[in-house]
């Protein structure tokens, strides 16, 4: 049974049905395309190593059975479904809560106690490849929030403890809760052993960095149309 497919259809459908938000997303689809293809690119090679080392790996029984560089078709779609659903989320929190976010401050802060903690893990677990190279991901990230979009981190902080509740579901789902056998397995080797139930703790970090990753190219190609049209105008 493609169970994989399925969660992703199922994820995919929620958002489209939940039009009570009326957020307009559509409008910046060509943007959406672009961010979520840069994103996905870079995270595919990662994958794809990853998957050819024995990182991680995929459970044919529970996939359509199309692979490409010994990935799941579910896997590419992943990177595209995934994200479009978490900015659903987060553009549909703000759109009801436009004046919620973080303190200057408190972003600033908790990006640097998280950029000092991803330095820590990488160099404590740099022969874990999971690990050193998630947390390098992050670290990245997080750098180039702190300096160029730290607006942005104070909301997205909010909006990401909103996400992690249907990730949490999908992940778990993925990685084995509710269904025995996992549909995506991990190597412990190369990753912490810490798990969250089922979700190895490193997934959350590959989370954000994922969707904060989208969210800023998103947003700085779209205001970098908002500024041309006003400059035309």
């Amino acid at each position: 049974m493609p169970l994989y497919f399925y969660i992703l259809l199922v994820s995919l459908v929620v958002p489209l049905l939940i039009t009570v938000f009326k957020v307009d997303l559509f409008k910046d689809w060509k943007n959406f395309i672009l961010s979520t293809s840069i994103i996905a690119g870079v995270f595919l090679v990662w994958d794809a190593i990853f998957t050819s080392q024995g990182v991680w790996g995929f459970n044919h029984d529970y996939c359509l059975g199309l692979f490409i560089f010994k990935m799941p078709i579910e896997e590419w779609l992943f990177f595209f479904v995934i994200p479009f659903c978490s900015l659903f989320a987060h553009y549909a929190f703000f759109h009801n809560f436009p004046n919620i976010q973080l303190k200057n401050k408190t972003a600033l802060l908790i990006t640097i106690v998280l950029i000092i903690l991803s330095a820590i893990l990488i160099i404590t677990n740099f022969s874990k490849a999971y690990t050193a190279v998630n947390f390098l991901f992050l670290l990245t990230t997080l750098l180039l929030g702190l300096f160029f979009k730290l607006e942005l981190l104070q909301q997205f902080y909010i909006s990401f403890l909103i996400i992690l509740i249907p990730f949490f579901i999908v992940n778990g789902i993925l990685t084995g809760t509710m269904i025995g056998t996992p549909i995506v397995w991990y190597n412990d080797l190369e990753n912490l052993g810490v798990r969250l139930h089922t979700i190895p703790v490193e997934d959350i970090g590959y989370a954000f960095t994922m969707l904060f990753g989208n969210l800023m190219i998103f947003e700085t190609l779209t205001n970098k149309k908002t500024l041309e049209n006003v400059s035309l105008s």
